[in-house]
């Protein structure tokens, strides 16, 4: 990289890559500081069944935007990066920032910048939630259409939330929502020197992975942390609610399918997902660098000139 020093370390992949382990070594051998790029690890009620970095992992080196989020909130990724960024500036270049998640939005809007959507007041949200209960999805977009025609095109009729999201922004600003895509922010990585790597697993490998991963929380206490979250009786709606494996959880807490059912779709949303992990950033950020895990450690510390012995071989 460049003589001025790394500027930041982007570690993304798919769900069960390794992407947790890969950047606590290079926060120890860097200097380092973990930060998330996970829309659902932000949250604090889905340690286990987020796979968020365990108590030992986070006193090892330091993590930062990890469990910071109520579920109660929906956390956009405007916020995300605004949270980001107040980081970055407070890092101000004393430890390397190294970024660490699947959200493929959230790197986007790091490196990208966002588009410069205005702000909908708490009141026009809280309006369309209440005129949206009891309506099915596709009855919203078909609301929608009427009055947001041009957005309503550019979305699937099944895709609630943006849906919801298009209703939002319309109700606030009269405009569609598409006619603020144009206009976009600087992320706050647009500049500078930055390593960019995508974990690619071996696909067999990874499905096998995220399916005893699944097990491995359910025996964690994955079940418990469900049970408490819908004991908060939140809006069904909201991201941290609709987490891989909390929608089939709570249905097997309220006795509508059995454990094992439960566990098989927790299981098959999340292979799902990985799936569209690979073929989001494959289409979306295409100058990224794919790697095999095993060999990302010794690839990341080449990239910033840096010697790689001793390598945390074994631990992979």
């Amino acid at each position: 990289m460049s003589d001025g020093g790394i500027g930041a370390v982007l570690i993304a992949g798919p769900t069960a890559s390794g992407k947790s382990a890969l950047g606590i070594w290079l926060a120890e051998r860097l200097g380092g500081v973990v930060i998330n790029a996970d829309s659902m690890q932000v949250y604090r009620d889905l340690r286990t069944l987020t796979a968020r970095p365990t108590p030992e992992e986070e006193a090892a080196v330091p993590h930062r935007l990890y469990g910071h989020v109520d579920a109660a909130v929906n956390f956009s990724v405007g916020r995300y990066v605004a949270d980001a960024t107040d980081l970055l500036k407070d890092l101000q270049g004393r430890k390397v920032p190294i970024f660490v998640g699947g959200t493929g939005l959230y790197f986007k809007a790091l490196t990208e910048g966002l588009s410069d959507m205005p702000p909908v007041p708490e009141a026009v949200r809280e309006a369309i939630r209440q005129d949206s209960e009891g309506l099915e999805t596709p009855e919203l977009h078909r609301l929608l259409m009427e009055r947001d025609p041009e957005t309503a095109e550019t979305l699937r009729p099944s895709d609630r939330l943006r849906v919801q999201r298009a209703l939002e922004i319309f109700a606030a600003t009269g405009k569609p929502l598409v006619s603020f895509h144009g206009v976009r922010q600087p992320g706050p990585l647009a500049a500078g020197s930055i390593i960019k790597l995508f974990l690619a697993p071996d696909r067999d490998e990874l499905r096998r992975r995220i399916d005893a991963r699944f097990v491995t929380m359910m025996e964690s206490g994955a079940l418990e942390e469900v049970r408490a979250l819908g004991e908060r009786h939140l809006d069904p709606m909201l991201p941290a609610m609709r987490a891989h494996g909390v929608p089939g959880l709570l249905a097997y807490l309220r006795g509508e399918v059995s454990r094992e059912e439960a566990v098989a779709k927790g299981q098959a949303d999340t292979r799902r997902y990985a799936k569209r992990q690979f073929t989001w950033f494959r289409h979306q950020l295409p100058d990224w660098q794919w790697v095999a895990p095993e060999e990302a450690f010794e690839v990341a510390m080449a990239a910033v000139n840096a010697p790689v012995c001793p390598s945390p071989s074994g631990r992979k």
